[in-house]
């Protein structure tokens, strides 16, 4: 099921200056706090990365109808699935409405509990106003690209079937570790889900207790389970004793350890110092 935002606001700089900021893709990161960086591949191709709650995504996109002044139309062709347009409307006095809408489809269980929590559409807005204070502050566009692409080709805004391409592929989605590693935001909350699955399993309260404990490790961008004791238990049955003597537990222990634990190291194990 696909998820759709839509937001304006009102910006005190005239149309052909919020338009040619815009379409200074590169610089989004500047005032997009979701946005880590977007690359210029062509005129109508960017590559997107972005982290939102914690979530990082990658994902390809092509641009649809670029109208100077009016609208840029896009949708993903690999990656995370979104399609959406940005419209620009001159209300005179040197004002411009800037609307964004914006069509998207949760991936995984943190993305799904992110979009239950309104997590996008709240980034989309704290966006549009650091775009706001962006252009107002500093009163010009950094740059600008004037032409068009397939203008009057796309009627009123895409959505998610635009970006059908890009379906089924993951977009390189992962925790961030930093978010993973602080428990907060949607990744408790998929955690916490994730207990809640586990316990509906059937599994039986006894059989918890005899699970190693297990530490959240972020690796790669990604957290993993790990058990905080790596080091596997061999049983190993006591050497036979000399005619027959029976050994005791603490010598048994003692024929089948490491010399070096034998002689009393207190090394931690698997601690690998």
């Amino acid at each position: 099921m696909s998820t759709k935002v839509e937001k304006q606001i009102l910006v005190n700089v005239p149309v052909g200056t919020a338009y040619n900021q815009w379409t200074q893709f590169e610089d989004f990161p500047h005032f997009m706090g979701g946005v880590k960086s977007v690359k210029q591949l062509g005129d109508d191709r960017l590559e997107w990365v972005a982290e939102i709650a914690g979530v990082r995504r990658q994902w390809q996109a092509r641009i649809l109808e670029q109208v100077p002044d009016h609208k840029v139309a896009w949708a993903a062709t690999e990656g995370a699935t979104n399609a959406g347009a940005v419209t620009f409307e001159d209300m005179g006095g040197g004002q411009t409405s800037v609307r964004l809408s914006l069509e998207y489809e949760p991936e995984g269980l943190v993305e799904q509990v992110g979009d239950k929590l309104n997590v996008v559409e709240k980034q989309a807005e704290a966006d549009l106003k650091r775009f706001k204070e962006f252009i107002e502050s500093e009163g010009y566009a950094t740059g600008a690209w004037r032409g068009s692409i397939n203008e009057g080709a796309a009627a009123g805004t895409p959505g998610v079937q635009d970006a059908a391409a890009s379906r089924g592929d993951s977009g390189k989605a992962g925790v961030s570790g930093k978010v993973a590693a602080a428990g907060v935001g949607v990744a408790a909350a998929a955690a916490a889900a994730a207990g809640v699955a586990a316990a509906a399993s059937g599994k039986d309260a006894d059989d918890e207790t005899a699970a190693a404990p297990r530490d959240m490790t972020p690796v790669g961008g990604m957290t993993t389970a790990t058990p905080s004791d790596t080091t596997p238990v061999v049983e190993m049955a006591p050497p036979p004793s000399p005619e027959g003597v029976p050994v005791s537990e603490e010598s048994a222990a003692n024929a089948v350890r490491p010399p070096e634990e034998a002689a009393g190291d207190d090394r931690a194990r698997g601690s690998g110092i």
